[in-house]
């Protein structure tokens, strides 16, 4: 009877990790049928990065701007924000950062935001793009301020939203560190991960909007989900655990920044302590100005669009008053005309 007992013991848990393998395999192929590349593959040192490149238009009124996604997400997050307002307007760049959605990992040296930003310019130089304007949301913002530091050249302005870029007491949620673990990490990204995420997409997205509403098709249109598959959860745990490690070296050296630069974050963001990290940036970055939004949590690329539209604008030279427009700034309380197609 014990020996039968054991034997279940280790044959069920078995079975159930290869029922989660199987379920893996077969969702990430759905996920990639559903969602197929809606962007460009392009070698920028033995690996490739993906990203979708829209054209200026013929009456053009901004310099190349290039917008780099936070984490858990990928290239169609920041798409579905900003393309309806600024298609046209300049030459659009939207990158899947290394390791996720269609882009390679590459080595080593991706798995800091110093690579990340290295990736991007060596990308911009591949496509004849001297300089841009950096949109970086989340931890996307780290990418952005180490590419400040690390390309003033290349950098025509800085947009940080919601940014994540400095040091911070405490850890990350423990799904992070475990799927970062060897071997452990390896079982769970490959088993249990995907089956478990799924009931989840729904409401982390709408947690990371709140306190304002989630865009009726935010979840159709960016797809979350992908950051489900294997090799994505990977390199995703990788930067969200190291992250914290790696802006306490690199935070020091924003002072370097010499690119105009606007930061916005909401009084009410759950996800990015606004008080650290904003207020950070705006004390370490000369010539950088800070727009505090009333009611607006983390999800500042798409609560306050316009706002930051007008901020890139303003990056461009063109003469707008951010103060202003944040001051009189009212949450949306329905983002159903801002999404519409």
């Amino acid at each position: 009877m014990l020996k039968a007992l054991l034997a279940l013991l280790v044959v069920v848990p078995m079975m159930a990790l290869a029922a989660g393998f199987v379920f893996t395999v077969w969702k990430t192929s759905e996920f990639e049928t559903v969602y197929p590349n809606i962007g460009t593959r392009t070698d920028v040192g033995g690996y490739a990065l993906n990203s979708v490149d829209l054209p200026a238009g013929a009456n053009a009124d901004l310099p190349p701007i290039v917008f780099i996604h936070g984490a858990s997400g990928n290239l169609r997050d920041q798409l579905f924000a900003f393309r309806p307002a600024l298609e046209g307007r300049a030459r659009l760049i939207f990158v899947d950062r290394p390791g996720y959605g269609y882009s390679d990992r590459g080595g080593p040296e991706n798995d800091t935001p110093a690579g990340q930003a290295d990736a991007i310019a060596h990308l911009m130089e591949k496509k004849g793009i001297d300089r841009a304007i950096i949109v970086g949301h989340s931890l996307g913002g780290a990418i952005a301020a180490s590419f400040g530091v690390r390309h003033p050249d290349k950098t025509a302005g800085l947009l940080f939203l919601s940014a994540a870029t400095h040091p911070w007491n405490g850890g990350v949620d423990w799904y992070y560190d475990l799927a970062a673990t060897p071997v452990i990490g390896t079982i769970f990204r490959h088993t249990m991960l995907l089956p478990v995420g799924l009931e989840r997409i729904e409401s982390g997205s709408r947690a990371v909007f709140a306190p304002n509403p989630m865009p009726p098709r935010y979840v159709a249109e960016t797809m979350p989900g992908m950051i489900l598959r294997a090799g994505a959860f990977y390199a995703n745990a990788i930067d969200v655990s190291g992250l914290n490690a790696y802006v306490r070296t690199m935070a020091p050296r924003y002072k370097e920044i010499t690119a105009p630069t606007v930061i916005i974050t909401g009084d009410s963001d759950d996800i990015v302590a606004e008080e650290i990290h904003s207020v950070g940036l705006k004390r370490d970055i000369p010539n950088s100005e800070l727009l505090w939004l009333k009611g607006v949590g983390h999800k500042t690329d798409y609560v306050a669009n316009g706002l930051a539209v007008a901020a890139i604008e303003k990056l461009a030279g063109k003469p707008r008053d951010l103060a202003a427009m944040a001051a009189v700034f009212r949450a949306p309380q329905s983002l159903h005309a801002a999404t519409a197609r």
